[in-house]
């Protein structure tokens, strides 16, 4: 919990002040409206992704399996997208205001006023912490967490305290809301409207989910679907919520009521951190820079559930799409590599949190918005009394990212960067990796296997058959075609093999191999994403079970090369002896114990 705490919880260090810019004197009722919505929306809906995808998929994995093909890895790719945008953001603008908590205490030496040199040193040191450890991150994450909620509790009670003793705050408030704003039904009315610009506060859920495999289950669990780790994710998430509602509340009420207005403004004593300027001025300089100390803290390691998130998703999707390198199932690799991302990111938008809070906001609504139509996509097929729920909660997610997109465009320009370049960097990958053998074993049953064993005895010879009737004449006709091409003796045993297409947008898997008599020939059948990949995954195979170099015969194929090598990336066929060729002469690098491929 404190681990994705750590962005949940650091909000609580620029949300009242950016819903006091929002809202004004309305900025309590506001909050309480984000409360509700996070109590009756995010939460139900992500304790659904939870149970749904106990294993950290989260709601992306949830949208992949209703989207079948080609249109599922480009929606997936889509989403990877805005999640990049929202952790990458989240790690760059908590770095970037933990800067301005930092340089902004009244003990810290002009001489550190330097927001990016700062703000690149912050996320060096989370850096480091990944490359150590999750186990070091975790721990650091609940001290964090415990000092930094004690701490916030301490304020707000306080402020609390001081409006009991001061019963001229309520009604100067009260005040000034029916002034502005005439009775209750318009207040609501306005911070409905307003909701949309308090939605930081919502951030944190996605990587809830995302970091599950951490979360304890039980010995007895099934491996499947675990009941005990999803009973105690969404304990993870319920908690977190109550706290952080709690929270918010309470901070909103003791800053709007204690803090001038003009304190609030940008460039203001209260501008981006209210709470810590009721620490200095109110509980001491020294209270006040503890406070500080915490929060640069809490800010800084914000971007660890985000760095959590983000090395839980890329392998989970990016290499079993063959859309990224192998090395990006490594840690290590991937947290040098984000952080060099986040490096850039700071010098860009010039450590600026202003500037990066439209991308932040877009990339988490657009998240929850995703994870709440999956949701009720699901409630459609199973719990359709639940249905009507989660789509009202749909509506308001996607009503508060539209106006969100609206009012803040820049934000969907970042997503928009970070998306062209996964769907650009993954597509070159696929190209790059195309040759690769892409199988990660072959199962074959006892009659393939018996057709093998009968094979050994001599060189194996393969006949590769593009399915069709599946009839005898069908065999005579190819394996009359092969003697005449190829000049093969009369008394040849030879075996034919049928690779059927499967889904071409996956990139690797399991080959199965059924064998099949027709009538006195013999068939080697499969299914696989890619055939000539297949072809050359069996033909290693036959190679290391009967100690025999195996020959593959094919007939040219008839057409533009260019034409077939497009339709090979896309669909996965094509003209099949060259790749095939090419996958054997990358998976065997000696040329002597590598199959044979004959053309003719």
């Amino acid at each position: 919990m404190c681990l994705t705490g750590v962005d949940y919880f650091s909000t609580l260090g620029y949300q009242p002040g950016i819903a006091f810019l929002a809202a004004g004197a309305l900025s309590p009722v506001a909050t309480l409206i984000l409360v509700v919505l996070t109590l009756v929306g995010a939460l139900p809906v992500y304790r659904r992704v939870a149970e749904a995808s106990p294993h950290g998929q989260g709601s992306i994995s949830m949208l992949e399996d209703l989207l079948p093909r080609w249109r599922g890895k480009a929606f997936v790719l889509v989403l990877l997208g805005f999640a990049a945008t929202d952790f990458i953001i989240t790690i760059t603008l908590s770095a970037a205001d933990a800067t301005e908590h930092l340089i902004h205490n009244p003990f810290v030496p002009q001489a550190f006023d330097r927001p990016v040199t700062v703000t690149l040193v912050l996320l060096t040191a989370l850096g480091a912490v990944f490359l150590k450890g999750f186990k070091e991150a975790i721990g650091l994450a609940v001290a964090i967490v415990i000092v930094y909620l004690g701490l916030n509790v301490v304020i707000i009670v306080w402020g609390a305290t001081e409006i009991v003793r001061h019963p001229d705050y309520i009604p100067r408030w009260t005040n000034a809301l029916f002034t502005q704003h005439g009775n209750p039904l318009m207040m609501v009315g306005v911070a409905l409207l307003l909701f949309p610009k308090l939605a930081l506060g919502l951030s944190g859920f996605e990587t809830g989910v995302a970091i599950m495999p951490l979360v304890k289950g039980n010995t007895t669990d099934d491996p499947v679907h675990p009941a005990a780790r999803i009973r105690n994710a969404k304990r993870l998430l319920g908690t977190a919520a109550l706290i952080m509602s709690v929270m918010l509340i309470g901070s909103a009420v003791v800053t709007t009521l204690l803090i001038p207005a003009e304190a609030f403004a940008t460039g203001g004593e209260a501008s981006g951190r209210a709470l810590s300027y009721l620490a200095h001025e109110h509980l001491g300089e020294i209270f006040g820079t503890v406070y500080d100390i915490s929060t640069i803290a809490i800010l800084w390691f914000a971007g660890a559930s985000a760095m959590a998130g983000l090395l839980n998703l890329v392998p989970r999707y990016l290499p079993r799409y063959g859309m990224a390198p192998e090395w990006t199932r490594a840690t290590r690799p991937l947290v040098v590599l984000f952080t060099a991302i986040t490096f850039l990111i700071t010098v860009i938008f010039n450590a600026s949190v202003e500037a990066q809070g439209g991308a932040y906001a877009t990339g988490v609504l657009v998240l929850m918005t995703s994870a709440s139509v999956a949701v009720t996509l699901n409630a459609r097929v199973r719990r359709r009394r639940e249905f009507a729920a989660f789509m009202l909660i749909t509506l308001v997610f996607a009503y508060t990212t539209v106006i969100n997109i609206v009012e803040r465009p820049d934000g969907v320009k970042i997503a928009a960067w970070f998306i062209a370049t996964i769907i650009m960097t993954s597509l070159v990958s696929r190209v790059l990796r195309s040759t690769e053998l892409r199988v990660q074993r072959v199962e074959a049953d006892d009659l393939a296997h018996a057709f093998l064993r009968q094979a050994a005895s001599s060189p194996v010879r393969i006949i590769a058959n593009r399915p069709d009737t599946g009839l005898p004449e069908e065999y005579e006709h190819k394996l009359r075609e092969a003697r005449d091409s190829h000049h093969l003796p009369l008394d040849a045993p030879v075996l034919f093999v049928e690779i059927r297409p499967s889904d071409a947008s996956e990139f690797s898997g399991v080959l199965r191999v059924e064998g099949v008599a027709v009538e006195g020939y013999q068939v080697l059948r499969c299914v696989s994403a890619a055939i000539p990949n297949a072809i050359a995954a069996l033909l290693l195979f036959i190679r290391d079970r009967t100690d025999q170099l195996p020959h593959a015969y094919f007939g040219w194929t008839e057409g533009n090369p260019i034409v077939y090598l497009l339709k090979f990336l896309a669909f996965g066929e094509g003209d099949t002896a060259p790749v095939t060729r090419e996958v054997l002469r990358q998976a065997e690098p000696d040329p002597m114990r590598r199959p044979r491929i004959h053309v003719g």
